[in-house]
């Protein structure tokens, strides 16, 4: 029984952690997930709360995060993106450093910059 609390308060802190990286407040996070008020939110992350497959499902959607990630398991690998432009030899420096403002334009897009 122990362990499982455990298990719900990490997932939590993840839950937590992730919204934060989003700039999401609880009550941002509740309301995509459909819930009336940010209380279930704050049992979630504190860990008072259960977390269904569903609702898991959701967070992952709402909060742009692998559901692995919530249950501590590794994520899907990330490419570095650099490391890849550097390997790729048939790329100009131009294109290579347009690449890479597209990316930052698009995280800055994700992030509502």
């Amino acid at each position: 029984m122990k362990n499982e609390q455990n298990n719900i308060e990490n997932i939590g802190a993840r839950i937590r952690v992730a919204r934060e990286e989003r700039s999401l407040s609880q009550l941002d996070l509740a309301k995509a997930l459909g819930f009336q008020s940010a209380t279930a939110v704050s049992l979630i992350e504190s860990g008072e709360r259960k977390v269904t497959a569903g609702i898991l499902q959701n967070l992952s959607q709402a909060l742009h995060r692998d559901i692995k990630y919530f249950l501590g398991e590794k994520e899907g690998a990330v490419i570095d993106v650099q490391v890849a432009l550097r390997a790729d030899k048939d790329l100009t420096k131009e294109d290579k450093d347009a690449i890479l403002r597209f990316i930052e334009l698009a995280k800055q897009k994700k992030n509502g910059k």
